[in-house]
């Protein structure tokens, strides 16, 4: 059985996680807010220098006009941190969501937030990708919120210059995702739908045609990584027997999902940020097995 470490719950609701390394220490997101939606939510941002063992409080973002949700940490190739985000807009006569860019160049001091993309298109995750003798690419996966659903495609040298490359997916309702580049240049995607099974996605440079395989259940709040001998591992909600977050292979011939290690949770839960240094995985996700819902943080042993 793993163990985990709650390392923060001093909001009402504490959840929507992402991890990254950077700057020699650890940096975990979250949204804080009064409920799991609510018109409060802003993002609570902590510091580990000492690989997770302790955190610090660093930052506090908020927005007076929406309720700012799903936070996503990303280093630009200039060294920037950057912080994607939505916001569920309070006034919605014109549009309900909007995504946007926080900017920081030590994590501690952060720009006011930027807007990018598309009205009602909310992006998910940004994944930058190096082709030799090109410069580094941006790329996120939006889904449309509202009716007539679809998941597109964004591609610029920045995420303040992300524009439409192709529509992903159509039809059913296919939301949150998280993208992968090989060192091919192969693009591969991991695809949550409701209530459908979740979906693995696989295309070639130009990334305008995927190819689709069923992952064999329904997943919630992806988040996978790709190991150094080619393995793919995912964190996610799983819906089966109990809700509950779950360390899972990606099989990448057949998409299939296999389950590895359930981490200590119930409930309201996942939203994992994934991090891997040398043999250890680091892992944030949020959880409410304990009672109230908040933020937890495991390493787990990648060797043997």
């Amino acid at each position: 059985m793993l163990t985990a470490r709650c390392i923060w719950q001093q909001a009402e609701h504490n959840a929507f996680t992402d991890l990254i390394w950077v700057k020699q220490a650890l940096w975990c997101v979250f949204r804080e807010g009064s409920e799991h939606v609510s018109p409060d939510g802003a993002f609570r941002l902590l510091r580990s220098a000492d690989l997770g063992q302790s955190w610090h409080n660093i930052a506090l973002i908020s927005a007076s006009d929406a309720d700012l949700r799903d936070a996503k940490l990303s280093i630009d190739p200039n060294g920037k941190l950057l912080i994607l985000g939505a916001g569920a807009l309070h006034n919605r006569a014109e549009q309900s969501h909007q995504s946007y860019i926080w900017q920081s160049d030590d994590g501690y001091n952060w720009s006011a937030a930027t807007p990018i993309g598309e009205p009602n298109i909310w992006l998910w995750r940004m994944a930058w990708q190096q082709q030799p003798q090109q410069s580094a690419q941006c790329y996120a996966a939006g889904y449309r919120v509202g009716p007539d659903k679809l998941v597109r495609l964004y591609q610029g040298d920045s995420p303040l210059q992300l524009a439409p490359l192709a529509d992903l997916y159509s039809g059913s309702y296919a939301n949150e995702s998280g993208l992968l580049f090989e060192a091919d240049g192969t693009a591969l995607c991991l695809l949550r739908r409701d209530p459908e099974h979740g979906l693995f996605g696989v295309s070639k440079p130009p990334y305008t045609d995927w190819q689709w395989q069923d992952v064999g259940c329904r997943i919630g709040g992806p988040q996978w990584l790709q190991l150094p001998d080619g393995r793919l591992l995912a964190c996610v909600r799983l819906y089966d027997e109990k809700v509950r977050t779950s360390l899972c292979w990606i099989n990448r011939q057949t998409g299939k999902l296999t389950e590895w290690q359930t981490l200590p949770s119930s409930g309201d839960c996942s939203y994992a940020g994934m991090v891997l240094r040398d043999n250890t995985l680091y892992v944030s996700y949020y959880s409410s097995h304990e009672g109230k819902t908040s933020i937890y943080f495991t390493e787990i042993s990648l060797l043997g």
